[in-house]
């Protein structure tokens, strides 16, 4: 199988809390929405969470 090209993201490995997968999964079903712009949503909202305590 050949590898896929990523153009706009980065491909990387992570792991989360076993009970947070079923709640994961039932968001990404029922919201339609990809698992992969799930993660990006949550990424966003903790780097902007962050980024207010620096200043």
């Amino acid at each position: 199988m050949a590898d896929v090209i990523l153009v706009n993201r980065t491909r990387f490995t992570s792991s989360m809390k076993n009970e947070l997968m079923d709640g994961f999964n039932k968001l990404a079903a029922d919201t339609r929405i990809p698992k992969s712009r799930l993660i990006d949503e949550a990424i966003e909202d903790l780097l902007k969470k962050y980024e207010k305590k620096d200043g």
